[in-house]
């Protein structure tokens, strides 16, 4: 068989078992109980050649029934420029590591010195990093930065109408680092002001984390509380949907500290549900509290532009309980994928698709309530993502909708469904999404 690497052979098994001190790899597992030892013989297949593994894969594809989207909660349905996927499939983007010899890596690190020169304008924020895992990472991070800049404050405070996939990555950050997680109550979908102010008086606090839009797609207004969350030597946290920042009012404009959130929406495909990235940006006096890579533009000894790793050192990473962050690494190649697409839609583009997303969505919105099916669960403004009250059985409805060819929305409890509508979504898909939940009602 030929292989792609060299698999180890009975001297090298042989040389590392003397090596760890042992005469046979039973005696290197020892330790691990019998009673849980699998004695059984691996279910694997018979070889295959090429032709029967592309049959087998092939087959396997035609299991998954595409699905026209109507759902969102933080993955969304974005178009991407084919010019995006031709670009990052190259092999020096696909394969390259880690930007350590700026030497060699000029290229690598231009691109993210671009990503992070956009999501800083795109937040209104002063600065951005390389990028982080994913949105909820980046929101746990935010949260380690604000605990990590307060002097005697243990307390973060979390609106109730934040992403609970995001709160629960936040709260596992924050018991092994000491920090106490207090939420802040919602009211009709938005973050209650007069428990925020209440918490806030109680004094000890580092950081309060809202959303916008919020889990619920609901806009919220943020005015005045950067005034007050300051007034109390705290951070303000926005985690935000980086797309919808097109239009909306960004970050910086809200008096935010940090900017955090999923970037999956600026075209990222939603691939099952991964992979996308975390963004963060910052205030300047920020910057050295900031986890992950910075990528900093100088001039080399011959004058000529040149990039570089700055301000922070790898060991900053490494250096457990001290460490700024143990996170040292950064989504790279959806970095560039999010560069290049923030390059090619440019401005015009990313509001025209914001812009198509929010009348789409208020289309979808005003149809399933006239259907007298569903009635509105906030009376407040939303952007491309909706909750409505349904007095069905809410599965039911989203399995016979997907018997229709349809994902519609995201269950939120017993009778409430979220919907969302990106630019992807046309006219004629949003009439027969209703007509569909028309139908399947009418037969019940």
């Amino acid at each position: 068989m030929n292989y792609k690497f060299f698999p180890h052979t009975e001297e090298d098994r042989k040389q590392m078992l003397e090596k760890s001190g042992v005469s046979s790899l039973d005696e290197l597992y020892a330790d691990v109980p019998e009673a849980i030892r699998f004695k059984g013989d691996y279910d694997l297949p018979e070889a295959k050649s090429e032709i029967e593994l592309r049959e087998y894969l092939h087959a396997l594809t035609q299991l998954d029934a595409p699905l026209t989207v109507f759902a969102g909660a933080g993955c969304y349905d974005h178009y991407a420029p084919s010019i995006v996927q031709n670009l990052i499939e190259r092999s020096e983007f696909l394969t390259s590591y880690t930007p350590y010899q700026a030497e060699i890596s000029q290229g690598t690190l231009h691109y993210i010195f671009e990503y992070q020169s956009m999501m800083a304008e795109l937040t209104g924020m002063d600065i951005s990093n390389a990028s982080l895992y994913d949105g909820a990472t980046a929101t746990a991070e935010a949260v380690m930065m604000a605990f990590s800049a307060a002097k005697k404050a243990t307390k973060v405070l979390v609106s109730e109408t934040l992403d609970p996939k995001t709160r629960r990555v936040v709260d596992t950050y924050a018991h092994f680092h000491g920090i106490d997680i207090v939420s802040i109550a919602q009211k009709d979908g938005v973050t209650d002001r007069d428990d925020l102010q209440q918490k806030l008086a109680e004094g000890g606090v580092a950081g309060v984390v809202v959303q916008a839009p919020n889990y619920y797609g609901i806009i919220e207004d943020f005015t005045g509380m950067a005034d007050a969350i300051h007034e109390q030597k705290a951070l303000f946290i926005i985690n935000s949907v980086a797309a919808d920042l097109a239009v909306l009012k960004t970050p910086g404009e809200w008096g935010a500290d940090i900017a955090v959130g999923e970037g999956q929406s600026l075209g990222i495909p939603m691939s099952f549900g991964g992979p996308g990235i975390g963004y963060m940006c910052c205030t300047e006096k920020l910057i050295r509290k900031m986890p992950g890579r910075i990528v900093g533009m100088t001039k080399d000894s011959r004058g000529q532009r040149a990039f570089v790793l700055t301000l922070q050192a790898r060991e900053q990473h490494i250096r457990r309980q001290k460490a700024t962050s143990n996170i040292c690494s950064n989504q790279s190649l959806m970095a560039l994928y999010v560069t290049i697409y923030l390059s090619v839609m440019g401005k015009q583009g990313l509001r025209e698709a914001a812009e198509l997303s929010y009348s789409g969505a208020h289309e979808l919105y005003d149809k399933l309530i006239a259907t007298g099916y569903f009635k509105p669960r906030f009376d407040q403004p939303f952007f491309n993502e909706f909750c409505l009250t349904y007095d069905g059985d809410v599965d039911k409805l989203q399995q016979e909708c997907a018997e229709w060819g349809y994902m519609a929305g995201v269950k939120i409890d017993e009778h409430t469904i979220m919907f969302a509508v990106t630019e992807q979504r046309t006219p004629d898909e949003i009439d027969d999404l209703v007509d569909s939940i028309i139908e399947i009602n009418t037969q019940a």
